[in-house]
């Protein structure tokens, strides 16, 4: 297991097993009454946010948590960033503290990598999001949640996704989760196709290990997984479709639509959902939609992932039952 989580891209196929392996075992934490390890008491954890989020915070605080972690939260609003504090000056404050390990998410792509190899900082460093380019636990959570259904909780452990055919729909251009699914789908075994309008579909694409497609009902009976992807307005400053309608029209996932999806295929989203546009109700709510799941995968991964770069490259499936004994 290498020492920092930067990129989806970094990851070997074994390096992706371990992590999706461990988060089942981690994934039982949440079924006991005390929702708890020990695994990472007396190690502190600061989440340096830079970037608005909601959901990835919550959820790598949960998870440091549920470790026994110490957690610092800082978010740049309100901190000296906004009079004016570098990143260096950030992770060297950090570096003086004592941090055990860094959760950083930024606005700008390469941040963390830039915090991971500067020698600021001699802490551990995950990636939650940086600007366009990556957000390897989203990828990690989508690929446990995808091998939870598509091949089972006991039966899939050890195992990939090759042969499984995921069709990522949407704002490709701006989307660092696209990204992060293509790399580490591909890694898994798993033929990646890429839906969007030619506008959102980014330059040098051709290069990446999928393919890409203008058509989604002609690939919809075709793929075991959809993922829809948000429209990201606040990124977007031309006109990359005429309206929001034929936008949906054209992408949107709808009843129809989904019935013409094998009846194993399974609906994702990494969330927020733009109802009535991206996807409908009917689909949103329907039991194939994934969503609910992926947040709650996300805990079990996140535990995962600082589990192997705090606490080892064993598997946690002895240090969980151990707990489990006392």
């Amino acid at each position: 297991m290498m020492r920092h989580l930067i990129s989806a891209a970094d990851l070997t196929r074994d390096d992706a097993v371990l992590i999706l392996d461990t988060a089942e075992e981690m994934a039982r934490v949440a079924d006991r009454p005390i929702k708890k390890l020990p695994t990472l008491r007396g190690r502190t954890i600061c989440n340096l946010f830079f970037e608005d989020s909601t959901r990835t915070r919550i959820s790598f605080e949960a998870a440091e948590k549920r470790l026994s972690a110490d957690v610092i939260n800082f978010a740049a609003k309100g901190s000296s960033v906004s009079k004016g504090e570098s990143l260096k000056d950030t992770a060297q404050t950090l570096e003086a503290m004592g941090v055990d390990a860094v959760v950083i998410r930024h606005g700008a792509s390469g941040a963390p990598y830039r915090l991971a190899t500067s020698g600021w900082i001699d802490a551990p460093v995950v990636n939650a999001g940086d600007g366009t380019h990556q957000h390897p636990t989203q990828a990690l959570l989508d690929a446990f949640t995808m091998r939870r259904r598509l091949v089972g909780r006991d039966a899939g452990l050890g195992k990939d996704l090759a042969g499984r055919r995921v069709t990522l729909v949407g704002d490709i251009l701006h989307s660092r989760v696209a990204r992060s699914n293509v790399d580490l789908l591909h890694t898994l075994g798993a033929e990646v196709t890429l839906v969007a309008p030619p506008t959102l579909v980014p330059v040098g694409v051709e290069t990446w290990p999928c393919e890409v497609s203008y058509d989604l009902d002609r690939v919809l009976p075709k793929s075991d997984a959809v993922m829809m992807l948000r429209v990201q307005r606040e990124r977007m400053n031309a006109a990359f479709f005429p309206t929001e309608r034929e936008y949906s029209r054209r992408y949107g996932l709808d009843g129809q639509r989904m019935a013409r999806m094998p009846e194993h295929a399974i609906v994702m989203h990494p969330g927020p959902m733009v109802r009535g546009m991206e996807i409908t109700a009917e689909v949103a709510d329907s039991d194939r939609c994934t969503v609910v799941e992926q947040v709650a995968n996300g805990v079990s991964i996140r535990m995962a992932v600082l589990y192997l770069l705090l606490g080892g490259n064993d598997s946690a499936v002895t240090h969980t039952r151990t707990e489990e004994n006392k």
